[in-house]
């Protein structure tokens, strides 16, 4: 099933579409993303080769049906969101790689990619999404509370994992 969205004012230009996380738009955004959380993370810049290593050690793979999704945002045409869920049981979807370009930020992309993200969990039968986050992805953590996630218990240990949320999809 592939979502598709409109940020929350109904007239920002944002389209978020299900898509292959291997295309090219999908890929440059996956390295944004990394190179933004790495960066936020190590307090510098990273370089090329460290972002292809840390996309080697955390691949897309579950992001693809039928275990997850993943979708592009964009905004106007230009690729400039994106984000994915995993499934972790038959009741409870993962979001994961949610990114917004700082260019873009405060439009709505955040809120376009969890609606359609939400709807894509639905359909591969999920009942909760959580998700783990850091402490310094402060606008992360703004999103999510600001659309109904709410923090809960640790449920996995991830080596960055210092906030946990979940939002029930029924």
């Amino acid at each position: 099933m592939a979502g598709t969205a409109k940020a929350a004012d109904g007239g920002s230009g944002w389209a978020v579409t299900a898509e292959p996380f291997t295309t090219t738009d999908a890929t440059a955004l996956r390295r944004a993303y990394y190179a933004e959380v790495a960066g936020r993370y190590w307090k510098r810049s990273v370089t090329e080769d460290e972002i292809d290593q840390g996309m080697l050690d955390d691949p897309a793979d579950g992001l693809e049906p039928p275990t997850g999704r993943f979708v592009v945002g964009r905004l106007d045409g230009r690729p400039l969101a994106c984000g994915g869920i995993r499934l972790l049981d038959p009741a409870t979807a993962e979001l994961t790689r949610i990114y917004v370009d700082a260019a873009a930020r405060g439009t709505g992309g955040g809120a376009a990619l969890l609606a359609v993200l939400e709807e894509e969990a639905r359909a591969l039968g999920a009942e909760r999404m959580r998700l783990d986050t850091r402490t310094d992805l402060v606008e992360a953590r703004a999103l999510y509370a600001r659309h109904g996630y709410r923090e809960i218990p640790a449920y996995n240990s991830g080596p960055y994992a210092q906030h946990w949320f979940e939002k029930p999809l029924v």
